[in-house]
């Protein structure tokens, strides 16, 4: 490295967590050499120049993912009219790919365990098109809201519904499935309970509620989940309450599960390197009471472990699961897809379409993949992905 290379300054614990995970020092020195990367909104192809014009530098596209384009790590997209007005997106090429990795089609009924902050979801629903279906699902209120806010922007609300709820226990299942239900609410449904077209503006009744007994901003695991916006042709509108909020057995679930699913998982955040960067405004003790904290990690793991398996569980038979975080150590990435596939006899791991193409290496398991600023000049990420068999 030159002399005059830009260096981060690393603390010798974190040193220590980098040898004992067997991850180079060096990603987190060659921070300038990292692009960032904006994502078209398909039709949008011709405003490319009006961004570069705007930000005052050439776009690159990414040859290996279709409507993405890099440029330069200090260069700002929020103040551009394109990203105001809707037009492109700031994405992550490696979480690009990770959606890229559940090969939506058409029609799919596609769950995102793990929706905030949104980029992904939204990714989901321009790949969808106008038939199917996109449940987003995360624990923080204050979150998926900025969600919801995304749908609004990009005007791609009308087939999406979003639940504020633990990931771990969620089990409301796709739009126009059916069978015998369990409901979380009981007795029987008034006529006019039923949803209809969706507004920002709670009944008073609710609002009324809210008031009296705050509003928490995540949900417990014995709380139901808390619908916060629906469009159109999501499949709510006229169902009865608690219609939405059914549940099928497990083994049910092979038929009437979603089609696709991603569990981009809660982690550490260690191979994101604009993450890290954070730390030194916000002082390394931070840092390591979020990151290097065994008890944090050790919870992360079971954290991790339990979305997956939630998530697969809500799987239908001949589905695809994409697990992934944008953490590099074995124990939120491989150490959990082990365990995962040895107490799942139904769980294969796939290829993933495409992925030879990627500027990555391969995974520790085969058929899993790694992004990392140095070999792929993109933030850090693991990605695996799975299917369901019939047993």
């Amino acid at each position: 490295m030159e002399e005059d290379a830009p260096t981060l300054p690393l603390p010798e614990p974190f040193l220590q967590f980098l040898e004992a995970n067997d991850l180079d020092p060096s990603i987190y020195t060659a921070i300038d050499s990292t692009p960032r990367f904006i994502r078209l909104k398909p039709g949008f192809d011709a405003c490319v120049e009006e961004v570069e014009k705007e930000v005052k530098c050439k776009l690159e596209k990414v040859q290996w993912l279709q409507g993405f384009y890099s440029l330069p790590p200090h260069v700002q997209i929020a103040g551009s009219r394109a990203y105001q007005e809707g037009k492109i997106y700031g994405i992550d090429a490696s979480s690009g790919a990770a959606v890229m990795a559940l090969n939506v089609s058409p029609g799919d009924h596609v769950l995102d365990l793990c929706a905030a902050p949104g980029a992904k979801l939204c990714m989901i629903l321009d790949l969808l098109g106008d038939l199917g279906s996109v449940t987003g699902v995360d624990v923080a209120r204050h979150r998926l809201a900025a969600c919801r806010t995304m749908l609004q922007k990009y005007a791609l609300g009308d087939r999406c519904r979003l639940f504020v709820a633990d990931g771990t226990t969620f089990s409301v299942i796709p739009v126009g499935s059916r069978s015998d239900c369990k409901s979380f609410e009981s007795g029987l449904e008034e006529k006019d309970d039923v949803f209809k077209e969706w507004t920002s503006r709670r009944p008073w009744k609710e609002r009324r509620k809210a008031n009296r007994s705050g509003i928490p901003q995540s949900l417990s695991k014995s709380q139901p989940p808390e619908l916060i916006y629906y469009g159109r042709h999501s499949g709510v509108i006229g169902l009865a309450k608690g219609e939405l909020y059914k549940t099928v057995s497990d083994v049910e679930m092979g038929s009437h599960g979603y089609d696709k699913v991603l569990v981009d998982a809660e982690c550490t955040h260690d191979g994101s390197v604009k993450h890290i960067q954070k730390f030194e405004n916000w002082g390394w003790g931070t840092f390591q009471r979020r990151v290097l904290d065994a008890e944090r990690t050790d919870n992360l793991h079971v954290l991790q472990l339990n979305l997956l398996r939630n998530g697969f569980r809500l799987l239908k038979v001949g589905g695809s699961l994409v697990y992934s975080t944008c953490s590099l150590t074995l124990t939120q990435n491989e150490d959990v897809v082990e365990h995962f596939l040895k107490e799942n006899v139904n769980a294969e791991l796939a290829e993933i379409d495409g992925a030879r193409n990627w500027p990555c290496k391969s995974g520790g398991i085969p058929k899993t993949w790694r992004f990392d600023p140095l070999t792929s000049q993109t933030s850090g990420l693991f990605v695996a992905k799975f299917t369901k068999v019939a047993i």
